[in-house]
């Protein structure tokens, strides 16, 4: 652990290394819980940060779109900034036009987290107080970064209130197999392990409907180039201006707190792999579409459209307005628990 900055505010930030036998090396900061730097081998065995993010604390407090982060209170969307529960209903700050997104104004993602070292892990500790952003409920959370000699970075995700409320947390790091900066994913191979997707109407919020991806750019099935659908012409890839979407995990062979394979991607001119494996339902396949050329990352290269992706484990989007989908609810006495696994590996077998 050391001394990253102080905040505009005032508040030392600092930075976490975790390192393994492998030479595989992740760096994250107490703002946000923000991965920056997720350093693996190719083929070779030459190192590069696959990571999307920058190299100053300035940058990290500006505008940007989540890099690395810990997303909450809910991660995604919330159509109309609302939603009722116990027949009260809430409001929450609107960012996203008429909705709210990844927590609202100043979520997870902008909060300062307290870190305490672990053997081989770190673990990021808040309490985000009733009435935050409109939600309810006195949130404590703990989230665990850890790293294994077998290249799997572990993420895990507890969370415990004292009021009814609505939770939905997520990692959003945008990854580039070929290294941060380095060119455009569309040659990046990806599998998604999911039959059904949620279509979403012009804001982006689902309209409720579980859709197969049979037959469309949706279907990963048996894993494709991104760029072959990202440019389709179909009505939902154009709407979002390309993938940015919730996909319905399969796990109907897995018992609840399960790890299930989520998606795997595959780099072929460096060889660089990685499988996503969770235990929630759904994953948000996000291609960085509003990557506009205006950021200069790590590398000191702008990130331009679609220079990085995004695999965010999730629930639904907009899940406290849609019934029909998996419960986003925590009540008192309850334990919210996910985990989500990065496992990096190399067509060469390391």
């Amino acid at each position: 652990m050391r001394n990253y900055g102080r905040t505009k505010d005032g508040e030392t930030i600092h930075e976490i290394t975790l390192s393994n036998a492998a030479g595989m090396e992740v760096k994250c900061i107490t703002l946000g819980g923000i991965l920056t730097s997720i350093r693996v081998p190719d083929r070779q065995g030459r190192f590069a940060n696959v990571a999307l993010g920058f190299d100053s604390l300035a940058q990290y407090e500006a505008e940007h779109p989540y890099f690395g982060a810990i997303t909450g209170r809910y991660a995604n969307r919330v159509g109309g900034g609302r939603f009722t529960l116990d027949g009260r209903e809430y409001q929450l700050f609107k960012n996203d036009g008429g909705n709210s997104l990844h927590g609202g104004e100043l979520g997870f993602d902008k909060r300062v987290w307290q870190a305490s070292e672990l053997d081989g892990a770190v673990e990021f500790a808040y309490r985000s107080p009733d009435g935050e952003e409109g939600y309810p409920g006195n949130l404590d959370l703990r989230v665990r970064y850890s790293l294994d000699d077998g290249n799997r970075l572990r993420i895990d995700y507890a969370a415990v209130t004292d009021a009814p409320t609505t939770l939905n947390l997520t990692n959003h790091s945008y990854f580039n197999l070929l290294g941060e900066g380095e060119s455009t994913i569309y040659d990046h191979l990806l599998m998604l392990n999911a039959d059904h997707y949620t279509p979403t109407d012009a804001s982006q919020i689902p309209t409720g409907e579980i859709a197969p991806v049979a037959g469309t750019p949706f279907d990963f099935r048996q894993g494709k180039t991104i760029g072959s659908g990202q440019r389709s012409a179909h009505p939902q890839i154009l709407a979002a201006q390309g993938y940015d979407h919730n996909f319905v995990l399969n796990r109907v062979e897995l018992a609840e707190g399960d790890l299930g394979l989520a998606a795997r991607v595959y780099e072929p001119r460096l060889g660089r792999m990685m499988e996503v494996w969770t235990t929630e339902p759904g994953l948000q396949f996000y291609a960085g579409n509003f990557l506009d050329a205006t950021l200069v990352g790590a590398s000191g290269r702008l990130y331009r459209q679609s220079d990085g992706f995004a695999l965010e484990t999730q629930h639904f989007p907009d899940s406290p307005n849609k019934p029909q989908f998996p419960s986003t609810v925590l009540r008192p006495g309850e334990l919210f628990e996910s985990t989500t696994v990065y496992h990096f590996t190399t067509d060469a077998g390391s």
